[in-house]
């Protein structure tokens, strides 16, 4: 437990902090996994809007550095390879 008044207030801050990453992470999972899902389902035309917001979501993640900005690349990267994977099989 730290005893300083900023180290405290630093505790309170990362409490918050941690919320507010976690959510993020969590956002940036269910969209890849919609994702996936709608190309599964729609096929690859209609997963565009899905592909779209998953996307925007991993950059949003990237931009407020909660993941680092390769990982957000890496993640876009597989997501568009399955889709183009997808559009080439039919």
């Amino acid at each position: 437990m730290p005893n300083i008044k900023s180290a405290k207030k630093r505790v309170k801050t990362m409490r918050v902090r941690t919320l507010r990453n976690a959510a993020i992470k969590s956002s940036v999972k269910t969209a890849i996994r919609r994702s996936n899902e709608a190309l599964v389902q729609a096929g690859p035309e209609g997963s565009v809007d899905e592909l779209n917001r998953a996307f925007s979501t991993v950059d949003r993640a990237a931009r407020k550095g909660v993941i680092h900005k390769n990982q957000a690349a890496r993640r876009k990267s597989r997501l568009a390879r399955r889709a183009n994977k997808a559009a080439q099989a039919e």
